[in-house]
């Protein structure tokens, strides 16, 4: 009996580890993309501005808030991603992740993309920065994002998985106007992005 139970347990973990990996997320360009290595986040759908910046919002100068270049044109400043698992070199779809970026920036914090506090004065969750780098679990469950595949491209998505215990509201990262300002929010409706290499 004890010989059947090990062999089951055996068995269970094998087909566990034997589960495909998920899809690796690709670029514009068709290839795998690096964790570590630069990108720009860009929309998929032209007209509605550029690449992903940081900007002061409101009365404040820091943090500054992830947003939407107004330029249709403009590529953002670059990013990395940075898995859960700081082994894995292919960022993978459905994976959590940490979001960099990698460019100098007027306030002295971190760069890693967090999710804000609840804003009473617009109902919105916006995307800003100064969160932890790894370190996943209760205390860094806001600063981890994933990359989801949506339609025919991709959508950043805050659900967290690093804290098994932690009750969190998944939802889809979109667009919030904010005084001609596009701002990086929790949203009902996606922002459809796509992701190009630095060169």
């Amino acid at each position: 009996m004890k010989t059947a139970l090990v062999l089951l347990s055996f068995l269970t973990f094998s087909l566990i580890d034997a589960a495909p990996a998920p899809d690796p997320v690709l670029d514009v360009y068709g290839k795998q993309i690096r964790a570590g290595t630069n990108y720009f986040i860009l929309p998929a759908v032209g007209g509605r501005g550029g690449g992903l910046a940081l900007a002061s919002t409101g009365y404040k100068t820091c943090p500054l808030d992830v947003v939407q270049e107004r330029y249709p044109l403009g590529n953002g400043l670059p990013l990395t991603f940075h898995p859960v698992n700081p082994k894995k070199g292919v960022v993978r779809v459905s994976t959590d992740l940490n979001i960099q970026f990698e460019a100098a920036s007027t306030c002295a914090r971190s760069k890693v993309w967090k999710l804000d506090n609840f804003d009473q004065t617009f109902k919105q969750r916006f995307v800003t920065i100064g969160g932890v780098l790894g370190n996943p679990g209760p205390k860094t469950i806001s600063n981890w994002f994933k990359i989801e595949k949506f339609e025919d491209v991709y959508k950043l998505v805050f659900c967290p998985t690093v804290c098994p215990f932690c009750k969190v509201q998944c939802r889809d990262v979109g667009i919030f106007i904010d005084g001609g300002v596009r701002r990086l929010a929790l949203s009902d409706v996606p922002f459809k992005v796509m992701f190009k290499k630095q060169t």
